[in-house]
């Protein structure tokens, strides 16, 4: 039995291990992920499938058609006509009361219906067409946007990771530099000053430094809402932030030339305009004639009590074939209002369109601009960092040797930090405003 036991627990505790396994993720590999799982992705999806079924079912409505009828019909109490006495040889003048027909009676009758012609259905089409588009637009649009939110996410866990790492180096260089100042306190080469202020510094970078794992975990919980990925689900980057922002380092997005129509925003924008000459259309199509074909067919039953399904039971058959016009003759106005109305909306939509692409053009102007100033900053704040570590350096020699005040040792530090923080920051900025640029030059890739 202890056997069994142990058997059953070496089978069920790699299953166990494999299942709290964390999820490991480059960049392109957390969007992707995010493409397929992310929540408004998936709804998104849906909308497409809906539109789709909307438009098969728009279609549907010019095609034959067919119906079926059953009925039963039982006069509790049958109506009565009245009818000269004269017929039945009775008094000229007054009449005779008489019912007509079975207490009883059924039917079972089919019809067949075609769509000759409806301006409306016409219009329809092309606008389940539109409207798809709509969806399909909205859906790239969206993942556009998850792509950006992917990556800033993703960058941002980076960054918190390695803010973290260089702020434990700076608290074991604070205590370092602390245990010795102390040292050289106790033996009275130092003012008691010296070691406060260094003391100040510690408790501020530790302060940083809680803050840091805080913020480190708010920003993995971000990316873990962005993939689609539950909050206990744990995560590891396989990227580093440097390498990520050299490869972003592109001079020569630049110089890439724009082709507004390709733009998902500006299409987006040219739907909305489609659709509302789309809908002027159909406004002109309802004072235009319908007209429809139909063959129908049917059996009748008759009797005084519920015998329908005896073998004896007469059924009568019938059949009949038409065609039915609808003419619109006059609606108090009320179409050339809502004609009126249709075509201001055009309109509308005309203005915004141009609005649009004038947009357009502003924001890839400063897209650029962006992106161009993000590397810039970056190679600025790479060299400040090399020369606030080689400052930071020096000083501490000098500290040591007693040239350098702790004031010039404390103020080097702290340049220092800021430093390290401002590289950080420029080279998420430079992921995220490449990914900006990307997203209206349509290079992100769905």
């Amino acid at each position: 039995m202890k056997n069994k036991f142990l058997n059953l627990l070496a089978w069920i505790f790699p299953l166990a291990v494999l299942a709290q396994s964390p999820y490991t993720f480059t960049m392109q590999e957390a969007i992707d992920h995010a493409l397929v799982h992310n929540t408004r992705i998936l709804s998104a999806q849906k909308a497409v499938l809906s539109a789709e079924y909307e438009r098969r079912k728009t279609i549907a409505t010019g095609l034959p058609q067919i119906k079926g009828d059953l009925s039963y019909n039982n006069w509790l109490k049958q109506q009565v006509s009245l009818i000269p006495a004269e017929f039945f040889g009775g008094n000229p003048g007054e009449f005779a009361a008489v019912t007509f027909g079975t207490k009883q009676n059924a039917g079972v009758s089919a019809e067949l219906s075609q769509q000759l012609f409806n301006g409306s259905y016409l219009v329809g089409l092309q606008a389940s067409k539109v409207y798809l588009a709509i969806s399909q637009n909205a859906k790239e649009k969206l993942e556009t946007e998850v792509v950006k939110a992917t990556t800033s996410a993703y960058a941002n866990s980076l960054m918190a990771d390695e803010s973290i790492r260089i702020a434990e180096k700076n608290l074991g260089d604070i205590n370092k530099n602390l245990r010795d100042i102390e040292g050289m306190f106790a033996e009275g080469l130092v003012e008691e000053e010296s070691v406060e202020q260094l003391r100040v510094l510690k408790s501020t970078v530790e302060a940083n430094y809680d803050n840091g794992k805080r913020m480190r975990d708010l920003a993995y919980n971000m990316l873990k809402l962005v993939l689609g990925l539950k909050i206990d689900d744990q995560i590891l980057l396989q990227d580093d932030l440097e390498s990520l922002a050299v490869q972003n380092l592109d001079l020569a997005l630049l110089e890439q030339g724009f082709k507004l129509e390709e733009n998902v925003d500006f299409r987006i924008a040219k739907n909305q305009e489609e659709s509302s000459s789309l809908l002027l259309k159909l406004e002109k199509s309802k004072a235009l004639p319908q007209l429809n074909a139909f063959i129908n067919a049917g059996y009748n039953g008759f009797n005084n009590e519920f015998k329908f399904t005896d073998a004896q039971q007469q059924w009568f058959g019938y059949s009949m074939a038409g065609i039915r016009m609808s003419l619109p003759i006059f609606s108090s106005l009320g179409r050339q209002a809502s004609t009126n109305k249709a075509r201001m909306n055009l309109d509308m939509s005309q203005i915004q369109l141009e609005e649009t692409r004038q947009r357009l053009f502003f924001e890839l102007e400063s897209a650029k601009s962006n992106f161009q100033f993000a590397i810039e900053t970056y190679y600025n704040n790479q060299e400040n960092l090399l020369l606030a570590e080689r400052i930071s350096s020096k000083n501490q020699v000098k500290f040591l040797e007693g040239i350098a005040s702790s004031f010039d040792l404390l103020q080097a530090q702290k340049q220092l930090y800021e430093a390290q923080y401002n590289y950080l920051n420029s080279m998420t900025e430079v992921i995220n405003k490449k990914t900006i640029l990307d997203t209206i030059l349509n290079n992100i890739s769905n």
